[in-house]
């Protein structure tokens, strides 16, 4: 049905066709897959790859807080910054052309990264390597709309990409408490290496290469526009809890990303050939979709965050235990992502994506009512268990929503959309997650130091810092001190699972209201 109506608009000249190689049939389409599985895991794995190496950074290559902060923030940045342009070139030149550069680009400064010496130099390979990722994301996911045109392969063919995507967030820190485990931080980065040149020498033999027929002067202006705006938001996102969410750098930095996004938005529109089609959003299936992926990854990047220092805080696990800790969640998220894609065709987006919120915010409830030493095989992975099966059903459906509703020469475009709202719900998931945590922590360890008579400044700090504080007191008052940080500590988790379900439910009446019950 949707190749019927795709030939009929560009027998009426409403786009033009679309360019691909022929002869990719069959069971290479498959092999193509896993090529491009290859190519996402890098692309989302090197986002939370490095922060169980942070503290190894801060002592090897004496790195400050803030260092390690942009060590980690310099990829996200980037990354999202250049979505839409990396999108809008594979459209262009080619989405496997791209998507080869990208790999090369990966390779290159994922060496240099392994080298660096000083944190200045591993925060620029970090933020280059975000230009290789913004390249490569955007044209895995145009590729499968492209290599797969049935209905039903499509939708499954999307199901494992989004798996593969929220999986590879969540192996992160398992992957890199592993490595750090046998050897140097340095393996972080070198690891990358041969998992390219499989995806490389594989894109060569079997990923067509797609693109636009007729694309006209490149949007040099709305790539610009794009690139600052998006920048912009994520850089305020990303330093809001620092500067404080009512302090004048972040009202300014929303103010000003606000405006570059309505110039966008307008740029866009009166030119011919525009770097996205802006209209695409009067579609309520995109704008609920967009608005389910940013709410369902700002949920799951705010529990990476807090789960991973819940895990090493309170139970004591060391990084790589605290790593395999997550693997529940992987593993139900890779097997239930294509069930609720299969689900999706049989009985439309709308409630597939509306149960996935339902079931992360499940899953945030129960975390906000877990105590200190819950049942790990109980309330822990039954948490856990929610938030996976909520992620795969709410964004793997949303995501094939978002590219139904647009022809087959804006698929690069329309790829980048979801992966920029994607890494905007990312960085706000940390940020805002992060202060809601922070505050709650600060606020109480303060009123339960002072009650003390323990001096409470460096304790406000964090939790471990609190205990160091605590270790160092009279016995009569050391065990009282680590209850009441302790405590803060799991109060601020509440917190921020709370401000997660908040997102996760209000992201669920939106799609509940906007987005049709079947696809057209």
């Amino acid at each position: 049905m949707n190749a019927h109506i795709a030939k009929q608009a560009d027998a009426a000249g409403a786009e033009p066709p679309l360019t691909t190689e022929p002869g990719r049939g069959g069971a290479r389409r498959w092999l193509a897959l896993i090529v491009v599985c290859l190519s996402v895991l890098l692309s989302v794995v090197n986002a939370t790859l490095v922060n169980v190496a942070l503290p190894t950074l801060g002592r090897e290559l004496g790195a400050s807080t803030t260092a390690m902060q942009w060590i980690v923030d310099a990829y996200t940045l980037v990354f999202a910054g250049l979505l839409l342009t990396g999108g809008g070139l594979g459209d262009r030149f080619g989405r496997k052309t791209t998507l080869q550069i990208g790999l090369v680009l990966f390779a290159v400064f994922s060496a240099f990264a392994a080298s660096a010496a000083t944190t200045g130099q591993l925060i620029a390979a970090q933020a280059a390597t975000g230009v290789a990722a913004a390249l490569i994301y955007p044209a895995t996911l145009a590729l499968l709309s492209t290599i797969f045109t049935e209905r039903k392969e499509r939708a499954a063919a999307i199901g494992i990409w989004a798996a593969v995507s929220g999986v590879g967030t969540a192996l992160g820190p398992i992957a890199g408490g592993l490595l750090l485990k046998h050897y140097p931080w340095h393996s972080l980065f070198l690891v990358n290496l041969p998992i390219i040149a499989v995806a490389f020498v594989g894109g060569l033999v079997l990923l067509p290469n797609s693109r636009a027929e007729r694309v006209g002067r490149f949007d040099v202006v709305g790539a610009l526009l794009s690139i600052a705006g998006v920048g912009v938001l994520v850089h305020t996102v990303i330093e809001g809890p620092a500067h404080g969410w009512l302090s004048g750098p972040t009202i300014g930095g929303f103010a000003g990303a606000t405006a570059l996004f309505v110039l966008f938005a307008w740029w866009e529109l009166r030119i011919a050939n525009p770097l996205l089609e802006v209209a695409i959003f009067r579609d309520r299936r995109v704008t609920a979709a967009c608005v389910a992926i940013m709410m369902a990854f700002l949920g799951l990047l705010g529990f990476v965050f807090l789960i991973t220092q819940y895990f090493q805080v309170i139970r004591g696990y060391d990084t790589l235990k605290a790593g395999l800790a997550t693997l529940p969640f992987a593993v139900v998220m890779g097997v239930l992502a294509p069930v609720g894609m299969a689900l999706t065709v049989r009985i439309g987006a709308r409630i597939v994506v509306t149960l996935g919120m339902l079931l992360l915010t499940a899953g945030f409830l129960l975390t906000a009512v877990q105590g200190a030493y819950a049942d790990y095989w109980g309330p822990v992975v039954g948490a856990m268990v929610l938030m996976a099966a909520g992620l795969a059903w709410g964004t793997a459906p949303a995501t094939d929503s978002i590219m139904n509703a647009l022809s087959a020469n804006r698929f690069g475009a329309g790829s980048a959309v979801n992966d920029t709202t994607r890494e905007i719900g990312a960085a706000l998931g940390i940020a805002v997650i992060g202060s809601v945590m922070n505050q709650v922590y600060a606020d109480r360890v303060e009123r339960g130091f002072t009650a003390l008579g323990v001096p409470v400044d460096e304790a406000s700090r964090s939790v471990v810092a609190a205990f160091d504080v605590a270790g160092r007191l009279p016995a009569e008052v050391a065990g009282p001190a680590m209850n009441t940080a302790r405590d803060a500590f799991m109060s601020s988790v509440h917190a921020g699972s709370l401000a997660a379900a908040i997102a996760t439910a209000t992201a669920a009446v939106v799609v509940a209201v906007l987005m049709p019950g079947r696809q057209r």
